[in-house]
């Protein structure tokens, strides 16, 4: 305010919610003053909040009605006064003086070129308070805005501006949506701003980078629901009906950059010819591979061969040579570090190299040649390790069985025959070891065409399934060795001392089982080899699967060097990159695999809401019980109301009574 004293009968102006407001001082104090303002109320104001105070006084003793007109009159004037104000030709003229501070009277007869009246001088200063790009007003005085300022203001009024638009056409986009049924027209590049601004909004929340325009849109079209965007995107087409929101808020790559695509597609150009021109690799052609996997299995990454030696036999634990074709450096190895593994679920996958490897020359299909590594293990008749030999080599698989072939064949087909013996032996020798076998059914999740949900559960010790998981249990455990032997940097799993255990041999008890897996230390990975306790195992790695896990790939990349005799691919710091790497995505990779098998298991007990189902009771403690829903192996907890609380161990039944699988809720009762 300027320095023109205040007293009763003066006109003032003073601020409320941005807007002037004029008002008749009846009474003065030093620091206060009560005033009739222009909409008829009575106020006691602070002098700061006042902005401008006219110079002469006026007759106050009118009557209310009289005086509340003519404060009205005053305002309507200067609003009117306000339309002769240029604020950027004034500021053209002020911005290259010597001082950027100026007296509102100063201005407004420059602005106006006559002597400056209480009108004119609030005319200049409400239009500085409406247009806040050339000037400020503070203290009494005018500042001038710089040249940058300006720029830097311009700037962020047309972002506001730009902002304003945006949540204005993403109200009215999100109500055109809601009234869709999947068929609308293609986006406008402003629309699928809107979309995905709305998007990150939904999967990140206050964390999305524009929450505060998504909640705007929101706002103004009505829409309040936590998960009305999810309806609104599946309904209109934006999304697929049970997108997988765990995936898309864990931001990992579904797609490949165009350079690892064209390496991809080059690498399926080259052939196989150039395998045989490598002295160091085997052909091993001459045998006749197999391979075990499940029907629906598209990347085969290992197969087996046998053959007798005396009274031994030689075990071919053949893998997929990944790295002959994906090298550190390139795009290919690249994208394998964002992704780290591949992602399986039961709508499909999302694989951790371009198809054009994973499910093409990488991947040991029958009949076809392929770069492999082989692990060539002697094993006694006792399932004792005598000889182990890791080779670069050339495979063609000759049979493909499943894993339900392999156990029909099993009491008929030699090799079978052979390699389910040896497979027990292997595995006497882990128990020996303190290997927990722990066996839990798998759970299948399928969805059939009508978009029904049907959950199975497959036993995963069965003959043919074991003689894999115990053939690459070897092959990791000579591989870790066969690094660890050389002293040479490399990655390992580990677990440590078991302190407690409920389950002895090989237990097949889902109560038992439940309880020992609550009781196991976890499980690390590191650059040192140390032992595995639950596979009881002296030391072990990961090399079976290297078209789908990048730990695979690195251990398969120094395991070629050093069977070349080449300088090592990776020094241990890099290993030591490689476990904080592999540590971190994998824990978001799980906790998305997990988090989506939960919601397709919500999806199928929202079908029988109110339905009973059977329960195992693992842990009954005074206030929580804890189970697990034996048709589907789900874990779930309910408050210790029933009479006599369950004994863990016994079979009860529960009914969900409150599904919701979009918020990751189920509420079951007794």
């Amino acid at each position: 305010m300027s320095l023109i004293s205040v007293s009763s009968g003066k006109l003032i102006e003073y601020l409320d919610n941005g807007k002037f407001i004029c008002g008749y001082v009846t009474d003065s104090q030093p620091k206060r003053v009560r005033l009739l303002n222009q909409n008829g109320r009575e106020l006691n104001l602070p002098i700061s909040r006042i902005v401008h105070c006219s110079s002469s006084r006026h007759n106050t003793e009118s009557d209310r009605e009289s005086l509340i007109r003519s404060l009205r009159s005053t305002t309507e004037k200067r609003h009117l006064l306000m339309e002769r104000v240029d604020l950027e030709m004034l500021w053209e003229l002020t911005c290259e003086e010597n001082t950027d501070s100026f007296d509102p009277h100063f201005l407004a007869e420059l602005t106006f070129g006559q002597d400056a009246d209480d009108d004119i001088v609030s005319a200049l200063l409400r239009s500085v308070f409406k247009d806040k790009l050339f000037f400020k007003y503070r203290e009494g005085k005018i500042k001038v805005h710089s040249p940058e300022k300006v720029e830097q203001l311009k700037f962020q009024l047309e972002k506001e501006a730009q902002k304003e638009e945006i949540i204005n056409n993403g109200a009215d986009l999100l109500n055109r949506l809601a009234n869709t049924d999947g068929s609308q027209s293609s986006l406008s590049e402003t629309e699928e701003e809107i979309i995905s601004i709305l998007q990150e909004y939904y999967l990140h929340g206050s964390e999305a980078q524009q929450a505060d325009v998504a909640r705007k849109i929101l706002k103004n079209s009505g829409f309040s629901k936590p998960h009305d965007i999810y309806i609104i995107f599946t309904q209109s087409g934006i999304w697929k009906h049970n997108v997988n929101i765990p995936l898309l808020r864990a931001n990992l790559p579904t797609s490949f950059s165009t350079e690892a695509r064209q390496r991809a597609e080059a690498i399926l150009q080259c052939g196989n010819q150039s395998l045989f021109d490598d002295p160091a690799r085997q052909d091993l052609t001459h045998l006749s591979p197999l391979t075990i996997d499940g029907a629906t299995t598209l990347d085969f990454d290992d197969a087996l061969t046998v053959e007798q030696q005396d009274d031994n036999y030689l075990v071919g634990i053949h893998i997929s040579d990944v790295a002959h074709y994906v090298r550190p450096g390139d795009p290919l190895f690249q994208e394998a570090m964002n992704r780290g593994t591949s992602l399986y679920f039961p709508e499909g996958q999302v694989p951790m190299l371009p198809r054009h490897l994973s499910q093409g020359v990488c991947s040991l299909i029958q009949g076809e040649t392929r770069a492999a590594y082989s692990h060539m293990i002697l094993l006694s008749p006792e399932g004792e390790v005598l000889k182990v030999r890791i080779i670069p080599s050339i495979i063609r698989v000759a049979r493909r069985l499943t894993y339900e072939d392999a156990d029909r064949m099993i009491q008929s087909d030699p090799e079978l025959m052979i390699l389910d013996r040896l497979r027990k032996k292997l595995r006497d020798r882990r128990l020996l070891g303190g290997a927990l076998l722990l066996p839990f059914p798998d759970v299948n999740i399928h969805i059939d065409n009508s978009g029904r949900i049907n959950v199975s559960l497959g036993k995963t010790d069965t003959a043919a399934r074991t003689i894999i998981s115990e053939m690459m249990i070897l092959a990791n455990t000579e591989s870790a060795r066969f690094v660890a032997d050389r002293m040479a940097p490399g990655l390992f799993r580990s677990q440590g001392k078991i302190s407690k255990r409920v389950v002895h041999g090989d237990d097949d008890d889902l109560y038992l089982n439940s309880v020992q897996r609550k009781n196991l230390p976890r499980s690390e990975l590191s650059t040192e080899a140390k032992i595995h306790s639950g596979l009881g195992v002296s030391f072990y790695t990961t090399v079976t699967s290297p078209i789908r896990r990048l730990l695979d790939l690195v251990m398969q990349h120094q395991i070629n060097n050093l069977v070349r005799r080449k300088n090592l691919c990776f020094t241990l710091e890099m290993c030591k990159d490689f476990t904080s790497v592999i540590t971190r995505i994998l824990s978001t990779a799980n906790n998305v695999k997990q988090q989506r098998h939960r919601y397709w298991l919500l999806k199928y007990l929202e079908e029988r809401k109110n339905s009973y189902m059977d329960a195992l009771v693992i842990e009954s403690g005074p206030k929580r019980v804890n189970l697990v829903l034996t048709d589907i192996l789900m874990d779930i907890d309910l408050p210790a109301t029933r009479t006599p609380r369950p004994e863990p161990g016994t079979l009860i039944q529960v009914r969900p009574v409150k599904v919701d699988p979009l918020d990751n809720n189920v509420r079951f009762d007794w």
